[in-house]
Formats: C-alpha cells, structure tokens, sequence
C-alpha cells in the first residue's frame, strides 16, 4: 500500500500519523511545499504580540520526526498536477525547478488555504502582509522591529483581524481596523453578539464599518491608505479578508467542490473520485445540524478530519460526524464564542426557530473581576431542540460555549438547560447560570 499525501499541515500531519499506526507496513510520502511542516498558525497574533518569542512553539512536528516514525516527507515539493485515471503524480522539486513523477494506491489532498487579496491598487508595496504561514509572522515581527512604525492598518474584522488589532494595540501601535461589512465577525455571529464587540473594539481602536479598501499609496514601503471615504497614514497593512481553499491542483480532474473551490467528501473523507480524499482547509465539511456542505476552516475540523482519513487510510473505516462550527477569539476585553447554527444559517437552511437572548453577569457581584455576559440560544421552533448559541462577555463567559456545543451535539431541548446542573462558585458563577436562565425563559 503506497499512501501520498499532499500537504504537511494539521489535516496532512495528523493523517500521516494516524494512517501509520493504522498500517504500519504502508509506505507513506508526503510532499510539502514549503519548507515548514505540522504548523499552527493559530499562534500567529500572539507571537506578533510578544506573548512569546520562539516560533517553533507554533510547530507540533518537524521532518525530522516525521522520519523517525517511518513517513517519508519531501519538503519544497509541489505536486503540480495530478492523473486520477493512472493514479500518478507530477511534482516539481521548488529549489532546482526539477519535475518527475509520482504514484499512488490513496491520495490524501490537504493543500489548506490561502488569503484572499481584494483587487488593491499598489498591493506590491513593502510593509503590507497576510498573516498565514511561519515566514509571513517572521515578516511583521521584523517589520514592527523598526521604531518609524507606529501606524498599523488593519483590513478585515473577522478573527485574526481582530487577533492582530489587539496584539498592535498591545505593541502601542495607533490602529485602524476598516471592515468592509457593517458589522465585525458578520459571518460568525449575530447582530446582538456582534454590537457588543465592536463597543469594546472602539474603546481601543479606531473602528471603521461599512467602509472599502481601495489601494495603497507609497514609493517602496506603503504609507496611505486608500478607502472610498478617506485616505489614511500607515506604515504597515495587515490584510485579513478571509480565505480560499488551494483549488488550483485540483479543480480541473473531475471533483466535486463547492463554489469557492472546497472539495466535497463523504463521512469518510472520500471524495467522488476513486481513492483520493480530502481534508483540512480544502475541503468542505458536513454540517451536523443544517445537514450541509460547508465551508469551515478551522484547525478543530482540519485535524479531526484528518484523523478519520488517516484510520481510512489505513485499512479503516472510521466516519466523521460532521461539524457545528464551535469557535471562539479574545479581542482587549472581550471574549465571544459560537456554536451550531447562526440565526442567518438558520433561516438560510429553512428551518423553523426562535431565539432566546439573555445579560448577565460572570460571577457573584461580591468577588472582583464581575464582568457582563449576554448568552444568544437558537432553538427549533417545534421540536425545541437547540440549533445553535453565541456567548460574549468578560473573563469565564467563552468557555460556556462548550455546554452548548455538547448539548447541540446530544440534541437536547432549550427546557432542559433551565435544571442543568452546573457549577457555582462565587470566583466562577451565579446560582442560576447564565444558561439556567436562558431554559428558563425560552418561550
């Protein structure tokens, strides 16, 4: 059994791993493009932060290891186009621009991702970056080691634009975060959610919504930006605008893929064509409530995925359940988790909901830090079975999006939240939790 994987991220890595244990008489190669492999990017906004310095926290494997356990890997190979019908590979060494050929039993495609870059005039301009890859968080650091740059733009308010807001903030950075939607984190949250965060985003930032990046203005280094209400100084540029799957290798042998290019698999990560899977930030995954394809790229659903590829791999046949989208971020003083189904979704997918809303607080009024929660619950109209929740507040409010997330999992009703037995301290909580009071008074 000869197993090739194409990619050495999260889905990638943890398929090889597993797929190995599974078989471990199979031969398995695995060509990465670049030269770093098992990479967190996740990590990034933090090492641009100074939350901490060595970068290689960020990687979970590296080739030597890969080696040790019997995974052969070839780093800066670029598998360049692929035969479905005679199972055979072409791939270009990236360092000598040698190409030659490969073949497969199983194919694994987990190339990931890559920054969506808006038709910006002067793009090419230095000190403008996307925050993707090891090499481009090395680039900024860099670049913010230079004392004259004080004024940091920042285009596009979903999750790591608001990671690396704060983190400039933090640096003592003049920031503007300019969003092109009138809300931040307009795909992820509801409006309820969401107006909370951008209140305490302009305690720290200059916030701008409904606004357009048109270009940039600068001889070598970028020093303005060009928007369709004003021009702004800056001496870097982050571009955070979302991200497409790496569709190129693969978009024209015959899969099938969703609009934007993700790859659509079955439960066990197979795609429509003989022996080749998916996984990770180029495929699309199965909505376990909405019972869509859709497109998530998140490290959670890469890995996971990757596992059940990697024991199928292998000679198993493991399925994945699906994914309710559970994520979370920390912006300056508040954090917000979402689980399940958004309003927006809901009515997206044509099912029959009600919402209960509910503000709070993070723990007892007599123990210092208490902070405001306010608890978003989608639920099925009929059935009052819970469709999805969203949580914003101070410190402690995220993690009770894993309740929620374990009691979407498990199907249960709105009702049975309002007795659920959780936790009461003082340091932690309130009698009546939050999501005690949400069942309470769904109506």
């Amino acid at each position: 059994m000869k197993i090739i994987i194409i990619g050495a991220q999260a889905a990638g890595a943890s398929a090889a791993a597993k797929a190995k244990r599974m078989n471990p008489n199979a031969t398995i190669r695995i060509y990465e493009k670049t030269d770093i492999v098992s990479f967190g990017a996740c990590g990034l906004p933090y090492f641009i932060g100074d939350h901490f310095t060595d970068a290689n926290k960020m990687i979970s494997r590296t080739p030597q290891q890969f080696q040790q356990d019997g995974i052969e890997i070839k780093t800066c190979h670029q598998v360049v186009a692929i035969d479905s019908i005679q199972k055979k590979l072409k791939i270009k060494n990236i360092n000598t621009d040698e190409c030659f050929d490969d073949n497969y039993d199983k194919l694994l495609i987990a190339v990931g991702a890559s920054p969506i870059i808006p038709n910006f005039t002067n793009y090419h301009l230095k000190n403008i970056f996307t925050l993707r890859d090891l090499n481009d968080g090395l680039a900024i650091k860099q670049a913010l080691s230079d004392p004259a740059v004080k004024n940091a733009i920042v285009v596009g308010a979903g999750f790591i634009g608001l990671e690396i807001a704060e983190s400039f903030v933090a640096l003592n950075k003049q920031v503007k975060l300019i969003q092109l939607d009138d809300r931040v984190l307009v795909d992820a949250f509801d409006a309820q959610i969401t107006d909370i965060i951008a209140k305490n985003i302009k305690q720290h930032c200059d916030l701008h919504l409904q606004e357009q990046v048109q270009g940039f203005i600068g001889e070598q280094h970028v020093t303005h930006v060009i928007t369709n209400k004003d021009t702004y100084l800056a001496d870097m540029v982050i571009i955070a605008t979302g991200v497409k799957p790496n569709s190129e290798i693969y978009q024209d042998i015959g899969l099938n893929i969703l609009p934007n290019g993700a790859i659509i698999t079955d439960s066990y990560g197979q795609t429509n064509l003989p022996d080749i899977y998916a996984a990770g930030d180029c495929a699309a995954l199965q909505h376990k409530v909405s019972k869509a394809m859709v497109y998530i790229p998140l490290a959670t659903g890469a890995n996971k995925l990757g596992k059940i590829v990697g024991e199928n791999l292998g000679g198993g046949q493991s399925q994945f359940p699906g994914t309710i989208g559970t994520s979370a971020f920390k912006a300056f003083d508040i954090e917000a988790g979402r689980t399940g189904l958004t309003e927006k979704e809901a009515q997206k997918a044509g099912i029959a909901y009600k919402t209960v809303i509910v503000k709070d607080k993070n723990h007892s009024n007599y123990v210092a830090g208490q902070t405001e929660v306010t608890a978003k619950i989608i639920y099925h109209a009929e059935t009052r079975t819970i469709l999805g929740g969203q949580i914003a507040g101070g410190s402690g409010a995220v993690l009770r999006v894993n309740t929620l997330a374990t009691a979407i999992w498990a199907e249960m009703k709105i009702d049975e939240l309002a007795m659920m037995d959780f936790l009461y301290a003082p340091p932690f909580s309130r009698p009546w939790d939050i999501l005690n009071i949400a069942g309470s008074i769904a109506k």
